[in-house]
């Protein structure tokens, strides 16, 4: 389990593969998120090793990337971004970047709640199988704020269960992608981490939560990880270690104050000093 950056997550910008790596090494964060698009063409123009070698002499880990195929909308989009992810899966796997992640959202309102289950199954299927062939796992991230669904005319997944449930029926390398917040929103605690098995956990963020009632939270009102202390990030980190989660750890405030800052360098300053605090808990 390791720190890691996803530089857009705390509102930095990179412009290619090296600045994302430098961001990373000059703030001390052991890995970061891959751009698979560039990463790609990257290696259909010069090789994987020109890739490796990057990561390699900074020492940075090439750890996760963010599933590019449009399964929300259209059929026709949706089959298009099929026939795109063999190439990127297999430019991802080639520098050995393993781990895919994207968001579900927790209702709808077009579809009732099995059949909007049987759509999301049908439409990662496929996903989960070209990863799979290329040995990459899914996470799946479930949404826990209950201001996100209360207008909604049909609830769907939106907690720890039921994303597991789901993530079940698509295929043995999909798991979550663990957010402490979404975990915390949804009524989760660390204790009910720390009965899942290490193959359930895809990919993790953490951030920290304003005090406040559970079901009154905005999603895009969020801490800095360990700010307030109102999520317990020390339990949920401790849960991780203790099934054996091995994978990066990526803060995700959505902080104003952090885009109101003057500069890259000083967001990356502020969330590298909350990482090594809230590792610090680990001992």
């Amino acid at each position: 389990m390791y720190s890691a950056l996803s530089p857009g997550c705390v509102n930095v910008r990179v412009e290619n593969l090296s600045q994302r790596i430098a961001a990373a090494k000059n703030h001390g964060f052991a890995g970061v998120d891959i751009d698979v698009f560039e990463v790609a063409n990257i290696v259909d123009s010069h090789g994987a090793d020109s890739i490796t070698q990057q990561f390699e002499e900074a020492d940075v880990i090439a750890c996760g990337w963010g599933l590019p195929t449009d399964w929300r909308s259209s059929d026709e989009n949706w089959k298009r971004d099929l026939e795109a992810l063999p190439r990127l899966a297999k430019a991802a796997a080639a520098i050995g970047c393993f781990r895919c992640a994207t968001w579900v959202g927790p209702a709808s309102n077009e579809r009732p709640f099995d059949e909007n289950l049987k759509h999301h199954i049908e439409r990662f299927k496929p996903i989960a199988d070209i990863l799979g062939e290329n040995g990459h796992r899914l996470g799946l991230e479930f949404i826990g704020p209950k201001t996100l669904r209360a207008n909604a005319k049909y609830p769907f997944v939106h907690d720890m269960p039921g994303m597991l449930d789901m993530t079940s029926k698509i295929g043995d390398n999909v798991g979550l992608l663990l957010d402490c917040w979404h975990l915390y929103t949804s009524h989760g605690r660390a204790s009910d981490v720390a009965k899942l098995n290490e193959t359930d956990v895809v990919y993790v963020h953490v951030n920290d939560a304003p005090s406040g009632p559970i079901d009154e939270l905005v999603d895009n009102v969020r801490c800095m990880p360990g700010e307030t202390g109102v999520i317990d990030i020390a339990g949920f980190l401790d849960a991780l270690k203790s099934i054996g989660y091995s994978g990066p750890v990526v803060p995700e405030p959505f902080k104003k104050e952090l885009a109101d800052l003057p500069n890259d360098a000083a967001r990356l300053d502020l969330t590298a000093a909350s990482m090594r605090k809230i590792f610090a808990t680990l001992g």
